[in-house]
Order: structure tokens, then C-alpha cells, then sequence
């Protein structure tokens, strides 16, 4: 018997003032049995760092070619292509190619700073690729805000956001290992 995938409601209202975008929504998260609570938490701050009405989670772990979230325009194309985790040069490549703009999250310290060293020149040719960390410490403390029903509040202000629910209040501070041309 397959295990299914745990369900997450977040309602979020995100305040980006880099951006001038103010938003509301409420969100479904499914994590998927082999998902750790941080990465699913981190595709949640990934949703929130580049937030829009039409930007929409898809299957994830569940369908190879497919990036964690995307924002899909009028025609079909791929305007956003969000990517969590040390992916492959050719999985970049496809990314980089079917969409406008690509935001490839990595974390997991040890690793990924490797990963980068071994892949930063490869990355440098995708000019519609913006490469962001999040080092450990901030991916625990986010991790903390996980629960089956969240309410979020977001502000984000000179590239730094502010996180907050009822109970936590956190300053996360990604680090641009490459900002998108």
C-alpha cells in the first residue's frame, strides 16, 4: 500500500514592498511521504519570495518534469520555474529554456556548497537564473512554523523576510549565490 501525501493549508498575506505586490492567498501543500518538513517549508517561502495570484505548486516529487512551482501565462509558457535542492546541469538547462525565469532554492549546507563550487560556472551561462541559499539554521527555524493549518504573515523589504504566525516571529535573509540577469 503507497502512503499518501500529508495535506497543509496555509493561508498567507504577503506584504512585498521590493516588488510593490500585496497579496493574500490561501494555499495547499502536499507533502509527500519522502519530503522532509524543511523542504516543504521552503517551497513555501519560495511561493512567498515570488508570490502572484497565478503562481501554483505542482506535483513536485511526484512527477520528474515538472519544477516545485511555476507561474504559467495566457499561452501555456512558463514565465516562473521555481526549483528546490542541487539538481543536474541538465534539469537547469531545461528549466532555463522553457521559462522566462528560473529560481533554483538550494539548502542543506555541507552539500550544497559543493554543489556550487563544482556548478557555479555551468549556472553562469543561464542569465535567467537566480541561484538562492538558505543555510541551515534559517531552514530549522523555518521549519518550525510547520503545521497542518497555518496563518502567515510576510513582509519582505530590501531582499530580507520578515515571517510571522501567532506564536513565531523570524528574519530570513537568503543569500543570492547568483541573481538573475
Amino acid at each position: 500500500m503507497a502512503l499518501k501525501a500529508t495535506i497543509y493549508k496555509a493561508v498567507v498575506n504577503v506584504a512585498d514592498l521590493d516588488r510593490n505586490q500585496f497579496l493574500d492567498a490561501s494555499l495547499t501543500l502536499a507533502r509527500h511521504p519522502s519530503e522532509t518538513q524543511e523542504r516543504m517549508m521552503l517551497r513555501l517561502l519560495a511561493w512567498i519570495k515570488y508570490a502572484n495570484e497565478r503562481l501554483q505548486f505542482t506535483r513536485g516529487l511526484s512527477a520528474e518534469d515538472e519544477p516545485e512551482a511555476w507561474l504559467r501565462n495566457d499561452h501555456l509558457g512558463i514565465d516562473l520555474w521555481i526549483e528546490l535542492g542541487l539538481p543536474d546541469e541538465r534539469r537547469i538547462k531545461k528549466a532555463c529554456t522553457q521559462s522566462a525565469e528560473v529560481a533554483l532554492f538550494a539548502y542543506n549546507q555541507r552539500a550544497a556548497e559543493i554543489w556550487w563550487q563544482q556548478n557555479k560556472n555551468k549556472c553562469a551561462q543561464f542569465k535567467n537564473l537566480a541561484v538562492w541559499y538558505l543555510d541551515d539554521e534559517q531552514l530549522a527555524q523555518l521549519s518550525e512554523f510547520a503545521s497542518r493549518t497555518m496563518a502567515l504573515q510576510a513582509t519582505i523589504q530590501d531582499g530580507a523576510i520578515w515571517l510571522s504566525d501567532s506564536q513565531n516571529n523570524l528574519e530570513i535573509h537568503l543569500t543570492a549565490w547568483q541573481p538573475a540577469s
